[in-house]
């Protein structure tokens, strides 16, 4: 897999054109203007920039998890340093729309460097993009215009800091038509909650518990078709809980069911569901519950 340390590399290799700063390339194609599209395909490649792009689909299908939405509204997609990206030829996009690509390295020692990694969308996977409205698109070209004039023009010891100022305003509109996506989508939102559940019973009844110790979040993700940030934070603007708290809420249930058969003792419990310190079962059991697994079987034996 090819990994890219620079800017210029990275761009190169894509065949857009050379930037005007070492560490930031800013491309805006407005009404019919050209904006250069990538290469067509490519193997695993990763590179050391944050990168915000705009694309319009105009032929082939892109899937939203496992579900295939309408596109042409345009999707907003974010990848940050050293995420895994790949892609086909099937795929078109429209001529039009926009690419903010930068450097890691442009962000140290500003506010900024600490603030985007706030942002849970850099973590999703290329398939989990933004889904525009019309008016949330007109609001980040606005954006971007201002960006793309302050880097055109002539670069004085301003610019950094009208440019990261605006790429933050534009951070922060993103993160609300994200808020906004969730919970426009409670339809694919709880069916991604069936689906989690389901892969949960499956994994219990398959008697892998014993044999390799409690689910790994980012195994049920990836069989999902989804980032393990992308499914927690949809569950959590769904439900309030975690991926970890739905985990455990399973667990504790289980657990519940197993400590009122008499023939079992708690450390028989925790391994059996896969905890590998009893006690580490008991703690998390309390609470959930507010009694211990001991206090819960004597309780609700004699029922």
């Amino acid at each position: 897999m090819q990994h890219f340390k620079t800017l210029s590399t990275y761009l190169d290799y894509m065949q857009l054109p050379r930037s005007e700063h070492p560490m930031l390339s800013v491309l805006y194609a407005k009404d019919t203007s050209f904006l250069p599209c990538p290469r067509e395909g490519s193997p695993p490649i990763s590179n050391d920039c944050y990168s915000i792009s705009l694309k319009k689909i105009v032929k082939g299908d892109l899937n939203y998890g496992r579900t295939k939405y309408d596109f042409t509204n345009g999707a907003l997609i974010f990848i940050a340093p050293r995420q895994v990206v790949e892609w086909d030829s099937s795929v078109v996009f429209e001529q039009k729309g926009f690419s903010i690509t930068f450097h890691e390295d442009f962000l140290k020692g500003t506010e900024l460097a600490q603030q985007i990694k706030k942002y849970g969308f850099f973590s999703y996977s290329v398939n989990e993009a933004l889904h525009l409205s019309p008016n949330e698109e007109s609001q980040l070209e606005s954006i971007v215009e201002n960006i793309e004039i302050e880097y055109q023009n002539n670069q004085d010891k301003f610019s950094k800091d009208i440019i990261l100022s605006q790429l933050s305003t534009l951070l922060k509109y993103a993160n609300r038509f994200y808020e906004r996506q969730f919970l426009n989508r409670k339809e694919l939102s709880n069916n991604l909650l069936e689906q989690f559940n389901q892969q949960l019973e499956k994994y219990f009844e398959s008697g892998q518990l014993q044999e390799k110790g409690i689910p790994n979040i980012d195994q049920i993700a990836e069989k999902l078709s989804v980032s393990q940030r992308y499914l927690s934070d949809t569950l959590k603007k769904e439900t309030g809980k975690t991926t970890t708290e739905h985990l455990q809420l399973y667990l504790i249930d289980e657990a519940k069911n197993i400590l009122l058969k008499p023939n079992k003792s708690i450390s028989e419990v925790a391994y059996e569901l896969g905890f590998e310190y009893p006690q580490y079962f008991s703690r998390l059991f309390k609470k959930k519950e507010g009694l211990s697994p001991s206090k819960y079987r004597e309780k609700y034996s004699m029922n």
